[in-house]
Parts: C-alpha cells; structure tokens; sequence
C-alpha cells in the first residue's frame, strides 16, 4: 500500500540564539492546511548552510532514500540547500524517489506545473554556473601559464620523500630499500 501525504521537515537555524519555533510553526499550519502528516522533524541548530556536515539533513536524506516519507517541508530554500547545485542534486534525489518537495516561503511544490518549471530554472542555472566557473578556473590557469607560473603541485623535497619512507620502514637511513 502507498504511503499518502506522509511528511518529514526540515529546518535549520545558523546561530545557537536563533529559535526554529517560526519555521515549525509555519511548516505545521501549512502541513494541516495541505492535508499533510508530519512523521519525522529533523532540525540543525546553529550549524551554517554552507556547511556540508549537517547532521539532520544527512538524517533526512537518509530517511528519503527509505523511503520513511513521501514529502519534504521546507520553510525557505535557504534554510534547506547551501547553493543552488545542492539544492538542484536534492531535488533530484527526491524525484528520483518519488518524494514531493515543498518550500513554502518560495510557494514551490515540486508537484505543481510552476514547481516543475521552476525546478528545470533552477536546474539551468545550476549548469550556467559550473561552465562559467569552469571557465573562469581556465582563463585563471592559461593567464598564470602565460605569465611563467608552474602549474600544478609541488614536487616533494628528496630529503622529506627519504624521511617518509625511513618512518615507513621502507628503506633505511641512508635511502637505500630494504628487502
């Protein structure tokens, strides 16, 4: 039997002193509005969005591919994704699991035709902005070639390769192999 309406949240604050009770509070009026069944709350407290390592989402991503949930609430973009490819990569994670995403601030619902399109904007400037990061990292490169600069990493002194492989047991102090 498919789950109906089943609901998970997300929210997420960046400092310690800020609350989530507005998030909740508008996510569970447009829950009960929408017909929607809160299952599972997840919320990162005074964690940044532009950091990877947030434990709750890592937990509702987790949920999601589960299948625990078939609907995602969110109060802002913002609150939810660091950048728009993050945004864009969860999104598709979520069609590809059949899981509906609603921002209610934004009035997104992956579900709706203006969602849709409004996914497939994003979707687009999510791409727009790795090829011109792409090449600008090139431009970058071919200017500080042309101006004599070594690309690429360091070679490794020979003094600190023979300490390594001495402390790796690999050769002996003198850097001859041992067998």
């Amino acid at each position: 039997m498919k789950k109906q309406n089943l609901t998970a949240i997300y929210m997420r604050v960046s400092t310690a002193s800020q609350k989530t009770d507005l998030q909740l509070d508008g996510l569970e009026a447009y829950a009960a509005r929408a017909g929607l069944s809160i299952t599972a709350v997840y919320s990162d407290v005074a964690v940044s969005g532009r950091k990877q390592g947030r434990p709750q989402l890592k937990a509702l991503m987790k949920a999601a591919a589960n299948h625990e949930f078939d609907c995602v609430l969110v109060w802002k973009f913002d609150r939810f994704a660091r950048s728009v490819s993050h945004l864009l990569r969860a999104l598709e994670e979520f069609n590809h699991l059949g899981i509906r995403f609603i921002s209610v601030c934004d009035q997104v619902d992956s579900r709706s035709p203006m969602g849709k399109a409004m996914f497939t904007i994003i979707g687009a400037m999510a791409e727009l902005e790795s090829s011109l990061i792409s090449e600008r990292v090139k431009a970058g490169m071919a200017a500080a070639k042309a101006r004599g600069k070594k690309l690429g990493r360091p070679q490794t002194p020979d003094d600190l390769v023979k300490q390594i492989a001495t402390l790796a047991g690999t050769t002996d102090f003198w850097g001859s192999k041992i067998r």
